[in-house]
């Protein structure tokens, strides 16, 4: 007998819905050093945010000491729908001590089960379920057919699909045999990932290549009328167009146009000339994703050598530095693939090696040609090292090889990338990880990011990107304003979010760089500022005071640093606007706001580290564990002899708790061996600075 759980009849229903079940279990956790957060609103949309909010609420609490909390956050949040019910496991972040955590948080509420990802990990929460002998959840129970679905393997992109039992794919397709009803998903993804329970039955068949002709035409039919002139929103076309692929029909090239760039890597999955003309054309056409299964299908068909199969599309690929470090990244891939077939028994740590010293020798394989050589001496930047430190523990021939493969490739390396930089539509996250490279610029450098902010192809986040750069090296001009006053109206006037990044509103930093000017421009950039609307630019209006400061700026910024508002760089600003004014290094106007009344020491914490270096301020809203720039600038600022002792612990805390000593494989770009050997060194120098804290 099943005995079903979380019915449709039972969702959302007031005492009943389990937003409203576990908010009451979660009121009743704390105590023995352990504190659960309130749930989340929208500020809280990250972890970090979940680390402010907590710092925020000890501060209130007068918490001293290393307390351990856990929350959610809007993210996770999303796993309930509007009536409350779980639609998917609610994630449980933490901080502190992962022990006094799991202990604070026992073994859940009744009726749902918590499940401990150990120290490096979140805290998963989900409704207990039932299953029948076989398994099988009762169809009714959405929540048991959805952990079965994931226990099975159902997503394209998770595990490789086990064999299913007799029982579960009869049961699958009894889900399809009657009738199809489209409806989108309202789960927590619904957003941006609108995946039917239909579409995941016929996706955990389809894995096993057992979606038969007349579910695939019932199916695709479904799809046709619930998306009818916009098939490119629909979400669960996959399993569809691998089976018509797959069964040779017509129905699948139809399909696969309407899709436009999605369905590349399936099409690479069967090649055909028809195939590599579908690809060739979504490459042209502008469609940098689709390169590395043009890539895949050509060799198939016409080239098995990578090299030679790079060379001839090469000299079709447009003229953009994204689709050519996706043709890289496709030759890579190639090359490691044989190196991996050549050494099945290779471990982890030598594939990897083996992995960063072919980036390093693509850089010079004459066999490629130049635009794919430029990309190689790229994607190697980080990886040199890497192949240097293991090459020098290696002996023999392989050894000495890897090394002159090193010499070679810096030989030529600022050669190749002179004039080049990365790519600025990629995740801000990527950009991120490089902004160390940038602490001080080169002419090409400079002329670079000049370019880009000239050019009109650059979008908002490049403008940032480059325009702080170079408004922070003192590098901005007339020509910088000339370039973008023509677009600052209908583009820069938008909605940026940049509390996460390294770099402010681009038009935030145009305003600065036109008062420091005196630009005839400011006076209507200002004046946009100072009116109400649109809302969200009112928390930025005040970061623009960097620019041509004085004192009323000066005051009228103290005046919001201390009333309590949430700040997104409001005290850094004020530190560096304070250090233009007074002439001093803004660590020093830092230092003297230890202790200061309405002053939050974890904000002047993360700006005291952020302007160790006031040619490149941090301006990520906390202290960043995986970035060099913050691990480099806590150092500074715990070793600079004229700062008190006061400050100097702030950035040996800061130290302490990056994660190049406690977590190094989460920095980015990787750190080398000898790298994390070095901050240990560093922090055990200090040793007696660190118990003194």
């Amino acid at each position: 007998m099943v005995v079903l759980v979380g019915l449709t009849t039972d969702r959302g229903a007031g005492e009943r819905s389990d937003l409203t079940r576990i908010k009451k279990w979660w009121r009743g956790l704390g105590g023995d050093g352990f504190v659960a957060l309130p749930p989340p609103t929208r500020s809280r949309y990250t972890q970090s945010d979940g680390h402010e909010d907590a710092a925020e609420l000890f501060a209130a609490r007068g918490i001293t000491g290393r307390a351990s909390f856990a929350y959610w956050h809007w993210q996770s949040h999303a796993a309930f729908d509007r009536t409350g019910a779980l639609r998917g496991q609610l994630y449980l972040h933490w901080g502190g001590d992962h022990a006094t955590v799991a202990a604070g948080l026992g073994a859940g509420p009744e009726g749902y089960r918590l499940v401990n990802n150990g120290p490096q990990g979140a805290f998963e929460l989900d409704r207990v379920t039932a299953t029948d002998p076989d398994g099988l959840p009762d169809p009714r129970d959405e929540a048991g057919v959805r952990q079965f679905l994931d226990r099975i393997g159902a997503d394209r992109h998770g595990r490789p699909a086990s064999p299913l039992t007799g029982p579960e794919e009869r049961w699958l397709h009894d889900r399809l045999a009657g009738p199809i009803e489209p409806v989108v998903a309202t789960g927590p993804s619904a957003a941006t990932d609108p995946v039917t329970a239909t579409d995941r039955f016929a996706t955990a068949l389809e894995l096993r290549q057992a979606l038969t002709p007349q579910e695939a035409s019932r199916l695709l039919a479904a799809g046709q009328e619930a998306y009818a002139g916009r098939l490119s929103a629909w979400r669960g076309w996959w399993p569809v167009l691998n089976a018509l692929l797959r069964q040779g029909r017509e129905e699948a090239w139809e399909l696969a146009a309407a899709l436009g760039p999605a369905p590349a890597d399936t099409l690479a999955e069967h090649p055909s000339p028809r195939a590599l003309a579908a690809l060739r054309a979504l490459v042209l056409a502008g469609h940098d994703g689709a390169v590395r299964a043009w890539f895949r299908t050509y060799r198939t068909l016409h080239e098995p050598d990578p090299y030679a199969a790079a060379r001839a599309l090469c000299a079709e690929l447009p003229d953009r530095e994204t689709a050519r470090a996706a043709l890289l990244g496709a030759v890579r891939t190639a090359v490691t693939e044989e190196w991996r077939t050549a050494h099945p028994d290779a471990d982890r740590e030598v594939a990897r090696s083996a992995g960063a010293l072919t980036a390093v020798r693509l850089t010079t394989d004459d066999r490629l040609p130049r635009p794919l050589r430029v990309a190689a001496a790229r994607a190697a930047y980080d990886q040199v090292a890497h192949v240097r430190e293991r090459a020098a523990r290696a002996t023999g021939p392989e050894a000495a090889e890897a090394l002159a493969a090193a010499d070679r490739y810096e030989a030529v390396r600022d050669e190749l990338l002179a004039g080049t930089g990365p790519d600025l539509t990629t995740y801000e996250g990527a950009l991120g990880d490089l902004w160390h490279r940038y602490r001080t610029l080169s002419a090409a450098d400079i002329g670079w990011l000049r370019d880009r902010v000239a050019d009109p192809a650059t979008g908002v986040q490049g403008i940032a990107f480059c325009l702080e750069l170079l408004y922070a090296h003192g590098a901005a001009g007339e020509a910088e304003v000339r370039a973008l006053l023509p677009r600052w109206k209908k583009e820069l006037a938008k909605q940026y979010r940049t509390t996460y990044t390294e770099w402010r509103h681009p038009l935030v930093t145009l305003t600065c760089l036109a008062q420091d000017l005196g630009h005839p421009a400011a006076g209507e950039l200002l004046a946009w500022w100072a009116r109400p609307k649109p809302l969200w630019k009112d928390p930025l209006r005040l970061l623009t005071h960097l620019g041509a400061p004085d004192e009323t700026k000066a005051a009228e910024l103290w005046e919001f640093v201390v009333s309590g508002t949430h700040d997104t760089g409001h005290l850094m600003t004020w530190v560096l606007l304070r250090a233009r004014l007074d002439g001093a290094h803004p660590l020093h106007v830092a230092e003297r706001l230890i202790g200061e009344p309405g002053i939050r020491p974890y904000v002047l914490h993360r700006v005291l580290i952020g302007v160790a270096d006031p040619a490149q301020p941090l301006w990520h809203y906390a202290i960043d564990p995986r970035s060099h720039g913050w691990w480099h600038r806590a150092q500074e600022v715990a070793d600079t002899p004229t700062l008190s002792a006061e400050a100097r612990a702030i950035g040996m805390k800061a130290a302490r708790e990056h994660y190049v000593t406690r977590y190094p494989d989460q920095v980015r770009p990787s750190l080398t061996e000898g790298e994390v050997n070095a901050a240990h060194a560093w922090l055990e120098a200090r040793a007696d600075r660190t118990a003194a804290d």
